[in-house]
């Protein structure tokens, strides 16, 4: 649809009372947005009587303070013996330098390394590998078993609880 004396006419009526450009395609009808954005800009249309803006939104009235809980009676620490996590033992595999390099690693030889890379005596493990990329004696470093969870108590979950509260 072209433009019209008319409808020209109208598109500025229209940009001058603040409509937006894609509120004035719909009001228009058969041009897009960026039509009537092309056609204010062709002819020169640049000034509002108000700005497009978006309607305001309601005057919220701010929150009310949380009420402050009167102080409780002291916590009463948990007996140390049950915080105390046990640590997994680690076990010491001794060092001596390895057998394969970089370039004699094999598929199924372990890959632990031993030394600082950055010098010439670094070397891997290069013992046989049990189905993973280390040793027996390496794997049991490299893997440590999962601990078990805590369980808690009810104290504990209240006092938790009590937090978010």
């Amino acid at each position: 649809m072209g433009w019209t004396d008319e409808r020209v006419e109208l598109l500025k009526k229209l940009w001058q009372e603040g409509l937006s450009a894609s509120q004035i395609a719909k009001q228009l009808g058969g041009v897009t947005r960026n039509a009537v954005i092309g056609k204010v800009h062709r002819l020169g249309l640049s000034g509002r009587a108000t700005p497009s803006k978006p309607a305001r939104t309601v005057f919220k009235a701010p929150r009310p303070a949380r009420p402050v809980s009167a102080p409780s009676a002291p916590r009463r620490l948990a007996e140390p013996n049950s915080l105390a996590v046990q640590p997994t033992p680690v076990r010491y595999v001794d060092e001596a330098p390895g057998t394969a390099t970089v370039l004699t690693l094999a598929a199924h030889m372990c890959k632990w390394p031993i030394g600082d890379p950055s010098l010439d005596t670094f070397t891997f493990c290069g013992r046989g590998a049990d189905g993973g990329p280390y040793c027996h004696e390496h794997a049991q470093v490299a893997y440590q078993p999962a601990q078990a969870k805590k369980k808690s108590s009810a104290a504990e979950l209240a006092r938790s609880l009590r937090r978010y509260i």
